[in-house]
């Protein structure tokens, strides 16, 4: 038994690719007058203003007296919450305390850089955290480099995780733009192939019958329909030249 033509062609392949990454984004965040936050009670928070990231927004929110009831204020907690709508939102981040005294020994918690036994962090809904109850003990803060002048300074990222499937493709056409306006525009400056006149007021306008035909019905019917052997010429006799140029030309020849 032979093969027949079709099974002994080549059969196309094609290929796909799955990429999976994280769109990052960063806040500075400084809450200025620390001794005055403190006292407004347990679970009451500072919100930074919300910042976006890959296409959500988010917000830092700083406890002063700690979220969790059982510390008894002995901690402060910082954590990142999804301030716009979302479901299942997977992310990284890292949360930054500086410390102020130049010697860039900053305390960091980060998602970044290390395994993660369980993947990303997800957010299920719109206002779902992620941080620490017990970000660092109220009385080793007050007396660190990280508080200077009354004042805190956080860093934060979040790192959104994405995926998106890259197909092969045999070509790749870069279709340029429309430019069909700019050349309907050289049609009422460039007299070659005109075959009608409009005189007006005396003064002559040269145009294309195909043009007309193709914006106007009237036009249409008088030199594509019409039998009879029609003159070349339109004569307008109540209106100026002036006004017919920047008004009723145009209009005729240029796409809308």
């Amino acid at each position: 038994m032979t093969n027949t033509a079709a099974e002994q062609a080549p059969k196309p392949e094609t290929s796909s690719r799955a990429v999976t990454e994280t769109v990052n984004g960063s806040h500075h965040f400084v809450i200025q007058g620390y001794s005055l936050a403190k006292g407004m009670g347990v679970g009451k928070h500072i919100a930074s203003d919300n910042f976006a990231v890959g296409g959500y927004q988010w917000a830092i929110y700083f406890y002063p007296d700690g979220k969790n009831p059982e510390d008894n204020s002995a901690y402060v907690s910082v954590f990142i919450a999804l301030a716009s709508e979302g479901t299942d939102v997977r992310a990284l981040f890292e949360l930054t305390l500086l410390d102020q005294s130049g010697k860039g020994k900053h305390k960091v918690h980060s998602h970044f850089d290390r395994s993660l036994e369980s993947g990303p962090y997800t957010l299920k809904y719109r206002g779902s955290m992620w941080g620490y109850k017990r970000f660092f003990r109220r009385s080793l803060l007050e007396t660190s480099d990280y508080l200077k002048d009354d004042c805190l300074k956080i860093n934060c990222t979040v790192g959104v995780v994405v995926s998106a499937i890259h197909c092969s493709r045999l070509h790749s056409i870069q279709v340029p733009e429309s430019d069909i306006g700019s050349q309907f525009g050289m049609l009422l400056d460039n007299l070659e192939g005109s075959d009608v006149t409009f005189l007006v007021g005396g003064e002559k306008f040269h145009a294309h019958k195909l043009v007309l035909a193709a914006r106007s019905p009237f036009f249409r019917s008088k030199f594509l329909v019409s039998s009879e052997e029609e003159k070349h010429e339109v004569i307008i006799n109540d209106l100026e030249p002036k006004v017919f140029k920047v008004t009723i030309f145009p209009m005729l020849l240029m796409p809308p």
